[in-house]
């Protein structure tokens, strides 16, 4: 088994409970670990699984020295099997559309959303014509 990867590692603002909660409804997110902060009100770490790919994500620890918090300048990229279909599920979850889906003239039929945390995700596939 091999432990080489590239793995998202988001930090949410305020809850990143409901930001697992969001990303199981609008990204079809699999829950694989959660971890909770002392505090009993953050999550130190969660392990999700999207469109079969890791992510991880906690909640911002600013008296940690966690600088980051959103938005960040990342875009999660999703390349999927029907834009159609996981670009209505993210709408109907609540995600904001920035750039609607669209074929595009470099052949992909994409579009870019911004989640209820002010991350952007950008939904695709090779454009069917």
């Amino acid at each position: 088994m091999s432990y080489a990867s590239l793995i998202p590692h988001m930090t949410i603002n305020d809850n990143a409970k409901a930001a697992i909660d969001f990303y199981k409804k609008a990204f079809g997110a699999e829950e694989l670990a959660r971890h909770d902060a002392e505090d009993g009100k953050r999550l130190m770490h969660a392990h999700l699984k999207v469109n079969g790919h890791d992510m991880f994500l906690m909640d911002a620890f600013p008296e940690r020295g966690s600088p980051m918090t959103a938005p960040s300048g990342i875009m999660i990229a999703l390349r999927v099997d029907d834009p159609d279909k996981w670009w209505d599920r993210a709408a109907k979850a609540g995600a904001t559309v920035v750039v609607p889906l669209d074929d595009q003239f470099w052949g992909d039929r994409w579009g870019l959303l911004k989640d209820p945390f002010g991350h952007e995700w950008s939904i695709s596939a090779p454009s069917r014509k």
